[in-house]
């Protein structure tokens, strides 16, 4: 059997839902490059934020998007968006834009300014020299990569996800997010077909990261 040479991991998932922090152990343990889409929808949102653009005013939004410039760094095993040449701040894990993102994400052209820069991370990874990718998201599996070589989407109970966040120090309403994420019309949050559905509500980190590193390496491994 023919082993992938350069592997692309998806997982999709809500808020809380375990999506960050298994993708960076995935990152290590298989010399992946890690990248969180969420971050460049932050970083978006608080750029549109100080230029002042609504969600609503769609020429305003279309002119701003167009003259936004992404590149990509490395921070560790991560990558990180620039817009202009400049990193995203501690603001975008404001509660400002933890208000706004949802709503900036929904719209169709947000998602098709990021649909071609965020599949390009696979050519960052290979110049690094990374055994691939890992790329989590709301639409990685079924939008992005629906080709992926491995496809996972994580969820779990509200409450736990609201305890999660809490002690996390975030203060995102959970709900609402999911409304948004799952109700907008381009790209919403959804299990893709065919991908392995894994409930973490009662299951730890590392719980989670074993089912999806097993899988991973049974086709890793020669038979």
């Amino acid at each position: 059997m023919a082993l992938p040479s350069f592997i692309i991991v998806a997982i999709d998932g809500g808020a809380a839902s375990g999506k960050s922090s298994s993708s960076r152990i995935l990152a290590d343990r298989f010399n992946l490059l890690h990248v969180d889409t969420g971050s460049f929808y932050r970083h978006i949102t608080a750029e549109l934020l100080r230029r002042d653009v609504a969600p609503t005013d769609l020429p305003a939004l279309r002119v701003a998007l167009a003259a936004m410039q992404f590149s990509t760094r490395l921070c560790g095993r991560s990558a990180q968006m620039l817009i202009d040449g400049q990193p995203a701040g501690d603001e975008i894990r404001s509660q400002r834009v933890n208000a706004h993102v949802s709503h900036y994400a929904a719209i169709p052209e947000a998602r098709h300014a990021l649909t071609g820069y965020q599949r390009g991370q696979t050519d960052v990874a290979r110049q690094h020299r990374f055994r691939g990718l890992v790329m989590e998201g709301r639409d990685i599996g079924s939008v992005i990569f629906p080709d992926a070589d491995f496809r996972f989407f994580l969820h779990a109970a509200p409450a736990e996800r609201i305890k999660r966040r809490a002690a996390e120090g975030g203060q995102d309403s959970i709900a609402e997010r999911d409304r948004l994420d799952t109700s907008r019309k381009t790209s919403p949050l959804t299990c893709p077909a065919g991908a392995v559905d894994i409930d973490s509500t009662h299951l730890t980190l590392a719980q989670v990261v074993e089912k999806m590193s097993v899988i991973i390496a049974t086709k890793l491994t020669p038979a």
